[in-house]
């Protein structure tokens, strides 16, 4: 009898972990499926742009926004939907965010109209923005630091990074086999599978007691809405435009008054002591230049493979594949190399290539092919990405304390959301100029598509010039500022059971 009431608790406490890890297995694979839906409406549209500018009748400006429309929203909304995860349960934000995205998704892939095209991608924005928080805080809150958790950050950043890339080949896969309207219904069935799975897989979070911070959550939002506005308008108008000039004074006095909202509110929607961590907050600003030039590289790169090369839809869709193949190889890998070599040294290593990749696109001109000039840039910047946004997403989250697991998440997505608006704004600014510059100076022929070629490559060259240079800040930020807490002894302990840093 003794023996037996001893060997029976054993057995049944040697079982629960293993189902408590499978069960959050289950959770990890619902809540980035939903993540990965959010991410691919970043780029599946850029390939079918072409598409959906002659259906509607939309000309160069609008088209950046239906871009825009969804990164603003997305960008300006997150720190509010991590907020609200935490006043009023992850999963209850998550499903209602879920469901915003696949409706307003239906509602796009229907638009007959620009305006409404438009107003169905801020909406989209709002529901990626509700639910996309609880993803992250998921992971922090499920994962303890160490090898569990650097393992669900890779096929975090693997379906970040990955997914981008991913939306650039479905979307020409879905504008050449059917139509541009099923970027958008694709979200239907997609959204509807992850809000049931989630009803039965997703536990709720603890609820915090607390308020809304209402003038944080309007002050940030409009303030880096009016942040981006400011460098979409001087792509087009310049600098010295009024309202160019306008929407800046108008950025700064608000993202001013959020600041000083947030260091006096009780309850901010953005605990500024997220900000005094030196290493959290580099990680921020690294995250921030690496995705504006990425983004930027997409929207450019989309353009000249199609305009320039001759690439149908599909087949520049398909273009993109040997860098996602690359990012999703190297992420992979990434927990090992994080535990052999640490975080700094993998994030300073990884982005070597990607700044080499970026210098590398400034050398296509309308005769090189894609062979000469996009494939070694795009393996570089896919093995680059996919070694260091793992370790720059450690940094980002480590001794994130558990109630601000929400708006800590929400800092993660904000940057690169923002980081994404921006970049492209400025990067549209640059090409602009180059332009400009290069009309001014054309070749023999005025308007053939020689001369309409060689301008359009020299001014995308010069953009992409300029996205290698946020690169390399994002490496001085590493290199100067990070001082990771985390080391390889700490992740090595953390793989045995019950073994958490610092015991």
């Amino acid at each position: 009898m003794p023996t037996s009431s001893i060997t029976r608790p054993t057995a049944a406490s040697a079982t629960q972990p293993s189902r408590r890890r499978d069960l959050r297995g289950i959770t990890l694979v619902v809540v980035l499926c939903a993540q990965l839906m959010i991410v691919l409406d970043l780029t599946v549209v850029n390939v079918a742009l072409p598409s959906i500018a002659s259906n509607l009748h939309l000309h160069a400006p609008s088209l950046a926004w239906v871009l825009n429309a969804y990164s603003l929203t997305f960008g300006g909304l997150l720190l509010l939907g991590g907020r609200a995860g935490d006043i009023l349960g992850r999963r209850r934000m998550f499903l209602a965010g879920v469901a915003v995205f696949t409706a307003a998704s239906l509602a796009g892939g229907i638009a007959t109209s620009a305006a409404w095209l438009l107003a169905a991608r801020a909406v989209q924005g709002v529901g990626g923005a509700i639910a996309s928080p609880a993803v992250l805080a998921t992971i922090v809150s499920g994962f303890p630091e160490g090898r569990d958790r650097t393992r669900a950050l890779s096929i975090f950043t693997a379906v970040m990074m990955g997914g981008a890339s991913l939306g650039l080949v479905l979307g020409g896969m879905m504008t050449e086999w059917a139509s541009w309207r099923w970027v958008f219904f694709i979200n239907v069935p997609i959204g509807v599978a992850v809000i049931l799975a989630a009803r039965r897989v997703l536990a709720e979070s603890a609820r915090q007691p607390g308020r809304f911070d209402i003038v944080g959550a309007l002050t940030s939002t409009a303030g880096m809405s009016a942040l981006v506005y400011a460098f979409i308008r001087a792509a087009s108008s310049g600098w010295a435009d009024r309202l160019t000039l306008a929407a800046l004074a108008t950025a700064a006095a608000l993202l001013a008054a959020f600041v000083a909202n947030e260091a006096h509110s009780p309850q901010p929607i953005t605990p500024l002591r997220l900000f005094a961590d030196r290493t959290r907050s580099a990680s921020y600003v690294a995250r921030l230049l690496l995705v504006a030039g990425m983004f930027g590289m997409f929207f450019f790169l989309t353009q000249y493979i199609q305009e320039i090369l001759g690439f149908s839809p599909l087949r520049a869709g398909f273009a993109f594949v040997p860098m996602t193949g690359a990012l999703f190889a190297v992420s992979r890998l990434a927990p090992r190399l994080v535990a052999r070599f640490g975080p700094k040294p993998l994030m300073v290593a990884g982005l070597l290539p990607v700044v080499a990749g970026m210098t590398w696109l400034t050398r296509i001109s309308p005769g090189a092919g894609y062979l000469h000039a996009i494939l070694g840039p795009m393996l570089l910047l896919g093995g680059g990405m996919g070694v260091t946004f793992v370790p720059l997403t450690m940094a980002s989250l480590a001794g994130v304390r558990p109630e601000d697991s929400g708006a800590g998440s929400s800092m993660v997505n904000v940057t690169q959301q923002v980081g994404g608006a921006l970049g492209l704004a400025i990067l549209v600014s640059v090409f602009g100029g180059a332009d400009k510059a290069a009309t001014r100076h054309p070749l023999p022929g005025p308007g053939s598509p020689a001369q309409v070629h060689q301008i359009l490559s020299h001014a995308m060259a010069t953009s992409f010039g300029t996205a290698a240079l946020f690169d390399l800040c994002a490496l001085l930020v590493i290199l100067l500022a990070i001082r990771m807490r985390l080391t390889t002894r700490a992740v090595s302990t953390t793989s045995r059971p019950g073994r958490r840093i610092g015991d």
